[in-house]
């Protein structure tokens, strides 16, 4: 499985591309460009207040969209005073709607703060 990345754009120009066909320097990539690949690794970040059930909810929430996540894709780190978590989850992203979707119904969690 492939981590996401922005797609190179497929500009083919003699004067501002390089030998890989991506723009040259101060040549703008087109608009209609996809951003990300799919399906990839995607990493998503939550922040949020500390507390009892915020990491389960957060978890949950996430596998509704994107089916169970193994132990090791999971990453903790609570803030210096302990008052913040971040959950950090890799998930297998199938498309730009599973994603709206999972950054949606995460917002919806009332200890959610931030969601990367």
């Amino acid at each position: 499985m492939a981590t996401c990345f922005r797609a190179s754009p497929n500009i083919m120009s003699s004067d501002n591309t390089s030998d890989e066909g991506v723009p040259g320097e101060g040549e703008a990539a087109p608009l209609n460009a996809p951003k990300i690949e799919f399906p990839c690794l995607y990493p998503i970040k939550i922040i949020g207040i500390a507390g009892v059930g915020f990491q389960q909810e957060v978890i949950a929430t996430v596998e509704k969209y994107a089916g169970e996540i193994a132990a090791d894709l999971i990453q903790l780190r609570p803030s210096k005073q302990q008052n913040y978590l971040s959950v950090r989850l890799i998930i297998t992203a199938t498309g730009e709607d599973q994603l709206r979707d999972i950054f949606t119904d995460l917002k919806t969690i009332q200890n959610v703060k931030m969601v990367l």
